[in-house]
C-alpha cells in the first residue's frame, strides 16, 4: 500500500508540475503534450490523485502518523522531481524499476 501511494503521489505531483508555467518541459511521451494543452483538467486530476495518495495513507496509518509521512514523502518526492526533470532523468523505465524494487522491498519485509 505503501508502495501505492507513492506511485501516486509521484503521479500527482508530476502533473502539477507541468501545469507550472515557470518549469523547464520535455514533450517525450505523448501525455505531457495532453497534460500541457489542458492545464485545468490537469490539475484537477493532480489534486484529485493527492487526495487519493493522502487517504491512503490515512487508511494505512493513523491521522498523525498518516498525514505526517504523506508530507513527507509529498516534499521528497516533489523536490527529486523539480531536480531531476528538467535533466530528462525522469523517465518510464527508471520509474518502473524503481516501483519495482520498492514494491518487492514491501512486500519481503511485511
Amino acid at each position: 500500500m505503501i508502495t501505492i501511494a507513492s506511485l501516486i503521489v509521484f503521479l500527482a505531483f508530476y502533473t502539477l508540475y507541468y501545469t507550472s508555467k515557470r518549469a523547464v518541459l520535455s514533450y517525450d511521451l505523448g501525455f505531457e503534450k495532453w497534460m500541457k494543452k489542458n492545464p485545468k483538467q490537469t490539475k484537477i486530476t493532480g489534486l484529485v490523485l493527492l487526495v487519493s495518495a493522502y487517504a491512503i495513507w490515512l487508511f494505512t496509518q493513523s491521522l498523525g502518523c498518516g498525514t505526517l509521512m504523506f508530507f513527507i514523502q509529498l516534499m521528497t518526492i516533489g523536490s527529486l522531481i523539480i531536480i531531476l526533470a528538467p535533466l530528462k532523468k525522469v523517465n518510464s523505465k527508471a520509474l518502473l524499476a524503481l516501483l519495482v524494487i520498492a514494491a518487492l522491498l514491501e512486500l519481503y519485509y511485511n
